[in-house]
């Protein structure tokens, strides 16, 4: 079965119900009225797409990616028949809110669901997050009567939308884009510029595109303002809605050229120019958009988009590296290659691979950062709902403290520990691994990107030790803190989890003084000099507390259950997380206090 290699549905349901305990949240006014059956229903449909719409054309995707005439963007014809059904099963506006005709379904279960459709065929599934973040920024900031004929489109699977941030000479040094945004007199503004590395630019999938455009509005000298404080948020569609909201005349939105990625290929990525003259909306260049709230505060706006957009990224790194888990899995166990060391009779039987230790310890590896990444993923989506529902402000406050603090982990560690989860399914393979016949390959090729969308590693690790850790007088990490706490007093009372609750109590106390020490230094350079390592121990750590807190969950379970192998094999893996993984840590502080500086004082002409 497809689905059997996409996502373990045994591993999605605990983390969901046992250990999230999403089904409670009908408890809370917000989600009132739902149950585990819908939510098991709704994840049901969701398996049920990824397997039969999503899955069959990936390999398709992969190698036949989108094409560009000089007018028109290919796309494969299954990309559009499956995101149509996507719609049509009420997918694309499953977690909206009833008031613009959702199912208000919790973010927790939404992206569980949406971890099947990654899984299954990254390049599609990306049209319909990029989408749904779209929508999700629109409902926070726009106008209503402005939005609302797109985001009607866009439930329907008749708007797509996109991002648009990057530039070609800017990357993600957004301070220095360059895209004007000229007044038109009558509220809207014609833009001016290039965009880069947009995913989802262009295509005839759907009616319309609504593309979500950084850019500066010139002064009164015509000159754009610097920095990022002079940065404001325009929706600009790819065709002007006429007066009964339908798309009509084409605007000065044009694709200058498709960019040739190594994965994600079913995913249309190019670069947009806006007002070349192409097209004349209105008769004049200049593509027209609206703005989006206040001028100014375009970017602090995008970052609902960001911030969503990374904790999807951590997903799909998560549920790719968790399809390539699968696969070796399968394959380890059905390969037979090899004898064990205790028979070497050349006339006895060869052994499936999984047989072998180092095979399973790479089994084990992969298993431990793939359901480790899904787990964190699915917690900060939890946290997100929480955010929603819980009817007192200072604690919905203090979650999106503590949700700003996750985020860059949560992209971070998924994207890298996903892809090294690829890199050991593709070595259990062995020689049939880096072949396109297999799997596998397209798996670290699509989840290589991932690392990079989004802000890099370097990027992230720039914001969880520079500012993430800082705000609101530290209180991001002291919130952290009370919640590791709290595992490790639980865990210390369970014999078996003991060991595991001392590793965890002292990584974190280390965390906690390299933290301090690297605040109090002056120089600002010498702080963030080695803040990818910061992020890498900061990374596992908090993955080590959740496979932790599972643990706890799991002990007070395990007797009752009926699926004791499954539950069994995840304390097993928690074993490994500690045994294998947390010792990393220390060697990762090893260069932050003192600050290891040779990175930092090597001079370029010594490279």
């Amino acid at each position: 079965m497809v689905d059997e290699l996409i996502l373990s549905r045994n591993d999605l349901d605990f983390i969901l119900f046992d250990w999230l305990k999403v089904d409670q949240l009908n408890q809370r006014t917000c989600f009132s009225g739902q149950d585990r059956f819908d939510y098991t229903s709704v994840l049901n449909v969701y398996e049920s797409l990824a397997t039969d719409l999503f899955a069959p054309h990936n390999k398709k995707n992969d190698s036949n990616e989108p094409s560009f005439d000089g007018e028109t963007v290919k796309v494969n014809p299954e990309v559009g028949v499956a995101l149509r059904e996507f719609s049509i099963a009420g997918l694309m506006n499953a977690a909206f809110p009833a008031e613009w005709g959702g199912m208000n379904l919790p973010t927790t279960v939404e992206r569980a669901g949406m971890a099947y459709l990654l899984g299954a065929n990254a390049g599609t599934a990306a049209y319909a997050f990029l989408t749904i973040g779209n929508a999700n920024l629109l409902m926070a900031y726009g106008e209503k009567d402005l939005i609302t004929p797109y985001i009607t489109a866009m439930a329907e699977g008749k708007c797509f939308g996109t991002m648009c941030l990057s530039e070609p000479q800017a990357g993600s040094s957004l301070a220095d884009i360059r895209t004007r945004a000229v007044s038109n007199g009558d509220g809207r503004y014609r833009l001016f510029g290039n965009k880069m590395w947009i995913s989802g630019g262009d295509h005839e999938i759907s009616d319309n595109i609504l593309h979500l455009v950084l850019a500066k509005i010139p002064d009164e000298n015509g000159q754009i303002p610097a920095g990022v404080k002079g940065i404001s948020l325009f929706a600009v569609p790819r065709k002007l809605l006429d007066e009964s909201g339908r798309p009509g005349e084409r605007n000065d939105v044009v694709l200058a050229g498709i960019n040739h990625k190594m994965g994600y290929r079913g995913t249309v990525n190019c670069v947009l120019n806006l007002g070349e003259g192409k097209f004349t909306p209105e008769g004049k260049s200049g593509a027209l958009g609206h703005i989006i709230g206040e001028p100014g505060k375009g970017l602090a706006y995008m970052f609902h988009m960001m911030n969503e957009a990374r904790i999807s990224v951590g997903l799909s790194a998560a549920a790719l590296g968790y399809t390539g888990y699968l696969h070796a899995l399968d394959y380890a166990r059905t390969r037979l290659q090899g004898r064990p060391r205790s028979d070497r009779d050349i006339n006895s039987p060869q052994v499936p691979l999984i047989k072998h230790a180092d095979v399973r310890r790479m089994l084990l590896a992969q298993k431990s950062y793939v359901s480790g990444a899904l787990a964190l993923c699915l917690y900060a989506a939890r946290l997100v709902d929480d955010s929603k529902s819980l009817e007192d402000k200072e604690e919905r406050d203090k979650i999106n403290v503590l949700l700003d603090l996750l985020t860059p982990v949560v992209k971070s560690w998924s994207s890298q520990w996903g892809l090294v989860a690829n890199d050991l399914a593709i070595q259990v393979h062995g020689g049939y691994g880096y072949t396109r016949e297999y799997n596998v390959e397209q798996f670290y090729r699509d989840n290589r990107l991932n690392p990079i969308h989004e802000g890099t590693f370097g990027i992230q690790a720039l914001d969880l030790l520079g500012r993430k850790t800082r705000i609101n007088d530290g209180l991001s990490v002291k919130l952290l803190d009370e919640k590791i706490s709290e595992t490790i007093k639980q865990a210390l009372s369970i014999d078996k989890l003991q060991s595991h609750a001392n590793k965890l109590d002292q990584a974190w106390k280390e965390i906690l003084r390299v933290t301090k020490s690297l605040h109090s230094l002056e120089d600002l350079e010498v702080q963030l000099a080695n803040a990818a390592n910061y992020l890498e121990a900061f990374g596992h750590l908090v993955v080590g507390w959740l496979w932790l807190d599972q643990a706890i969950t799991i002990y007070k379970t395990i007797e009752t259950s009926s699926s004791s192998d499954f539950l069994n094999g995840k304390l097993a893996v928690c074993d490994y997380f500690f045994g294998w993984e947390m010792p990393k840590i220390s060697s990762w502080l090893a260069v932050l206090d003192p600050v290891e500086t040779t990175p930092l004082n090597m001079p370029e002409q010594w490279f």
